[in-house]
């Protein structure tokens, strides 16, 4: 495929290089090739996560349990242990199946994308619908999708160390024939996984999927399983000590039981009840159902999670460094001033709509004007982007199609299109005269691009690019179409221009040519001819967002490769800049040391004229201060820095493969008010996690209180073993899955971001698990022993006292984890129709267990009356009417208390 000729490649294939494959080709290429995708370990299916339920150690002790149970005859046990355990399967594989799926479904969802022409149409697919024959356009940042023989090149450069190992970029030339199947040597091709590090590119799909080069080693670089989060690490861990206390605890209660006399095997039972029902084994798999909770959420609110680890990491971000173009500002590109032949010309019309005038002094200016016309040819040829019409569906009661002017590429070169288009320069009429021999790409370090273009009259070398780098390089200057030396002055004079329209907010760009003899002289000794001003409106969304960040204790960054006067007064408009914030551009960042600037960064709020190598020095120096940082990106050279910030963010639509690879958090928005969205999603999620963890335990904790206190005071057991099971599974089930899907509280923004290092119990949570646990125990056996004494000595009575105190006091408690801050008199306890679901679920279920008479003979339960059910919430409701005075006298008294 390398040694042919693109006209024999072209026959080979099938193919057709100026209009690509037709629709009908593609889908039958695609229905007898298979989809171009690598084989891969496959995810956890349905049935390995159900079976996956019984391998738990506390569940194969249960079913150690049914089989005792079997043999010494306890049918009704075993049948029941039976029915509890398949139930609770059953609840565990739903919630860890959605977990499965969701995050599955990310991975689809993150899949990427590549530019392909078909139907003589340039459209974007995904690059699993890749086939043979198909044309693909590569451009920096993008990763190869299938093996390519290139058809095109410009300037374009390839980094194939994922395929090689090679890590110096490789040049390549789509004009070449090489001979033999060395891949390394194949300077004519590209190959799946390897990126675009620099210029531009055509080529033909030759192999996809298990048959490209990549195919050949696929098993090498299968993907890896997601590393757990870090509180998932340290959940586990805590795990493993509270599974060491509550054996400790079951071992002793069991001993305590036969040393009093109790059945072995009723002692044996209840142990082992106590020890499953108590032991929190499944906490680092609850986080992860949260966490998937929580992926959706962010996924409706336009953030796609990568990493899942990023999730709890956003409630901690002390810091957002985020670019300005299109995340700050809506990248909706307009030329509305130029700067030509020492003359201002306002442009009128907005958006991408050609619709529009030029106009010096209110007078129109037509392509007539020699000088109109340079900057027009250069405008639409230094240009890689397309300018058309596309139909979009407006809908509503009457649905119908509407044309609408778009841009597929870069949107600043669309604005240049925009611009030329109004004066009736079209790119593609201007091609027929012009051709282009040559590209040098826009590189970031060089800020600029240039073409070599031919014509009638001779080759040109046309560059556009950033003001002061073209000035500098610029001895001629365009007047009145007339090549005159550029002076000292007349150079200060466009430098107060550029200045004057940065001031404004625009985005500037300048323009020039040169007469193209070799490679040496361009983008040298070039004249001069005109400066466009570009509008770039901020955001609306973005003035509430940054004042959110303020009250959430979050800093906000600018950064930007414009001007430093354009980002002051975008900053200032968007209050990002207060009267102390200090303005930096990357050329004092050059002259700094890092601990020069590691002395200011606190100070900073605007980076200016910066490189992606300052941006890596930035996240840097905001690191060792100690803060979180956040930092978007959508170049391929933000990578490093991506990867360097605690939460890599890459933008869903500018953004680069090569970026959106290295990130943690993709917005497919490109807008910065949904990062301060992900964030607030971010402290909601780890708040949810707190509750689940402080139900969760506190229950457990009064489970195992009431059991071992019972013991210690020489009373029979106050829970039968079924019942402990049955609690485990009504209490822990549905309502504690429940608070994982509260929504945030209001004053959630309103707090300083947390520590990173923070521990799940901190701010006294572990206090509160631990007096609430105790609570649920004392008024449990409370219940009990009055239970015990007014049926004189009817245990099956008292049981079920304690049985019902235990599940009412613990549907109580649930309302009372929905805030940390708030007692259960001030939340809205209706807020959460799912927990409310749960809650009511849950006391039904207690209902039949209670009065269905073969559940009774089952529980060993007993009616009961509604005097019973007084007494029970009577006690229960004893520790809220207490908080309830509490409050009372607070309201009471805070006025007198403030007024003295």
């Amino acid at each position: 495929m390398y040694d042919i000729s693109l006209k024999e490649l072209q026959l080979k294939l099938q193919t057709d290089f100026q209009k690509g494959l037709s629709s009908k080709n593609h889908l039958q290429r695609l229905k007898k090739d298979g989809e171009n995708l690598l084989e891969k370990n496959q995810g956890i299916s349905g049935i390995s996560i159900f079976v996956s339920q019984f391998k738990d150690p506390m569940v194969l002790i249960l079913l150690a349990a049914t089989l005792i149970s079997l043999v010494l005859g306890e049918y009704y046990d075993a049948i029941t242990i039976l029915v509890i355990i398949f139930i609770n399967a059953i609840l565990g594989f739903v919630q860890e199946y959605k977990a499965e799926k969701s995050l599955q479904a990310l991975a689809k969802l993150t899949s990427p994308k590549a530019k392909v022409l078909r139907d003589g149409r340039i459209i974007h697919v995904d690059t699993k619908d890749l086939v043979v024959g198909d044309i693909v356009f590569l451009t920096s940042g993008d990763k190869v999708p299938a093996d390519l023989r290139l058809i095109e090149t410009y300037s374009l450069e390839v980094d194939e160390a994922a395929l090689t190992g090679e890590s110096v970029p490789v040049q390549k030339d789509s004009s070449l024939l090489v001979e033999g199947k060395n891949i390394a040597e194949a300077v004519n091709a590209c190959f799946m996984g390897t990126s675009v590090t620099k210029g531009r590119g055509t080529g033909v799909v030759i192999a996809t999927g298990m048959n490209t080069a990549m195919g050949k080693i696929a098993r090498m670089i299968q993907k890896a399983e997601n590393e757990p989060t870090p509180l998932q690490k340290r959940l586990a861990q805590l795990g493993k000590v509270l599974v060491s206390i509550c054996l400790v605890v079951s071992v002793m209660v069991v001993l305590l039981g036969i040393w009093r006399g109790e059945e072995i095997y009723k002692m044996f039972l209840a142990g082992v009840s106590l020890a499953v029902a108590a032991i929190p084994e499944g906490l680092p798999a609850i986080v992860t159902v949260c966490l998937a909770i929580g992926v959706q959420r962010m996924l409706k609110r336009r953030a796609i999670v990568r990493k899942l680890p990023a999730v709890e990491t956003l409630g901690c971000a002390t810091v957002i460094c985020s670019d300005k173009t299109g995340t700050l500002t809506q990248n909706k590109m307009t030329v509305e001033k130029i700067f030509l032949d020492n003359k201002y010309i306002d442009i009128t019309g907005n958006g991408y709509n050609p619709q529009g005038q030029l106009l010096e002094k209110n007078k129109v200016v037509t392509k007539d004007n020699k000088m109109v016309q340079k900057l027009m040819e250069i405008a639409v040829l230094c240009n890689t982007t397309r300018l058309f019409k596309k139909n979009i569906e407006i809908k509503g009661l009457f649905r119908r199609d509407k044309e609408q002017w778009s841009i597929d590429g870069d949107p600043t070169e669309g604005a240049l299109l925009v611009m030329a288009a109004k004066v009736d320069y079209w790119r593609e009429k201007v091609l027929e005269e012009y051709k282009i021999i040559k590209e040098y790409p826009f590189d970031s370090s060089r800020k600029m691009m240039s073409v070599v273009v031919q014509n009638s009259k001779g080759f040109y070398s046309y560059t556009k690019g950033a003001p002061d780098i073209i000035l500098d390089r610029c001895n001629r200057i365009l007047e009145n179409g007339l090549e005159k030396t550029l002076s000292w002055e007349y150079k200060e004079k466009i430098k107060k221009v550029i200045s004057q329209f940065a001031s404004e907010g625009y985005r500037t760009l300048a323009l020039s040519y040169n007469l193209y003899s070799s490679d040496n002289n361009v983008e040298k000794d070039m004249v001069f001819v005109g400066i466009c001003a570009i509008s770039d409106p901020p955001r609306e969304e973005v003035y509430s967002a940054v004042e959110k960040c303020k009250h959430a204790g979050i800093k906000t960054v600018m950064i930007t490769g414009d001007h430093k006067e354009t980002a002051v007064a975008i900053a200032k408009q968007l209050n990002i800049l207060p009267s102390y914030g200090r303005v930096v551009t990357g050329e004092e960042m050059n002259s700094m040391s890092d601990d020069e600037l590691l002395e200011i960064i606190d100070d900073v709020y605007v980076f200016a004229r910066v490189l992606p190598e300052h941006k890596l020095k930035i996240v840097k120096a905001l690191k060792k201060k100690g803060h979180v940082v956040a930092m978007t990106g959508d170049g391929i050279n933000d990578g490093p820095a991506i990867k360097e910030a605690d939460i890599g963010i890459a933008m869903g639509i500018t953004g680069t493969e090569v970026t959106k690879e290295a990130a943690s958090l993709i917005l497919t928005d490109d807008n910065f008010a949904t990062i301060v969205e992900a964030v607030e999603e971010g402290r909601g999620i780890y708040d949810n996690i707190r509750k689940f963890i402080r139900f969760l335990l506190s229950c457990n904790i009064g489970e195992i209180m009431t059991m071992f206190l019972a013991m210690l005071m020489g009373l029979p057991l106050p829970l039968r073993p079924i019942q402990i099971l049955w609690v485990n599974l009504v209490t822990d089930g549905l309502p504690a899955l429940a608070l994982g899907l509260e929504k945030g509280e209001k004053d959630i923004m309103l707090r300083k971001p947390r520590s990173k290092d923070e521990s799940v119990f901190s701010n006294g949570l572990d206090f509160k698990i631990l007096t609430k646990g105790i609570s649920i125990g004392f008024i449990t056996l409370t219940l009990f022993i009055l239970g015990y004494r007014k049926s004189y000595g009817n245990l099956d009575f008292a049981r079920t006292m304690a049985f019902s105190t235990l599940i009412v006091v613990q549907l109580f408690h649930v309302f009372e984890c929905k805030s940390e801050r708030k007692s259960i008199f001030e939340v809205n306890i209706f807020n959460n129709l799912y927990l409310i679901f749960a809650v009511f679920s849950s006391f039904i279920l207690l209902m039949i267990v209670i009065y269905f008479p073969t559940l009774q003979k089952v529980f060993g339960t007993k009616p009961l009356n509604i005097e019973d059910w007084l007494l029970i919430i009577g006690i229960v409701m004893v520790p809220y009417i207490l908080q309830m005075i509490k409050l009372l006298f607070k309201a009471i008294f805070k006025p007198v208390h403030s007024n003295r």
